[in-house]
């Protein structure tokens, strides 16, 4: 008797398949995280589970340009573009130069933002720097 072969697809080839779905929810969260030097956007559900994600190294951009307000534009469309969704809070992190332009790019996409909050983290001299190095 002849067994069956299985095909096994790889673990990496099946997590881009599923997240190239178009996946519906109500309302969802759009994390934006606009560093010095990447931006990085994030679509959760209200729970926090992860649909869709993106960053400007993801989308093409390379060196000196993944921090630039074109590379946070086409991020934030790359991640919404797999999100069918009517209403969004919007949590902006970073210093970033992208932060505007990513915010814009959800506003033109058609979805209702109904939250822009800015969850940067702010020391209050909380943390003893290093230790200064051999001059």
């Amino acid at each position: 008797m002849a067994k069956a072969i299985l095909k096994f697809r790889s673990r990496r080839n099946r997590r881009i398949i599923s997240r190239k779905n178009m996946r519906r929810i109500p309302k969802g969260v759009i994390h934006v995280q606009a560093g010095l030097h990447n931006i990085i956007v994030t679509v959760t559900d209200v729970r926090g589970r992860v649909v869709s994600s993106s960053s400007a190294g993801n989308c093409g951009f390379r060196g000196t340009r993944k921090g630039t307000p074109f590379a946070a534009q086409t991020t934030a469309v790359n991640a919404i573009r797999t999100v069918v969704m009517q209403r969004a809070e919007v949590l902006i992190k970073g210093p970033g130069l992208g932060r505007d332009a990513a915010l814009r790019a959800i506003r033109k996409s058609g979805i209702r933002v109904t939250v822009v909050r800015d969850v940067t983290p702010l020391p209050h001299n909380g943390c003893r720097p290093p230790k200064k190095r051999r001059v």
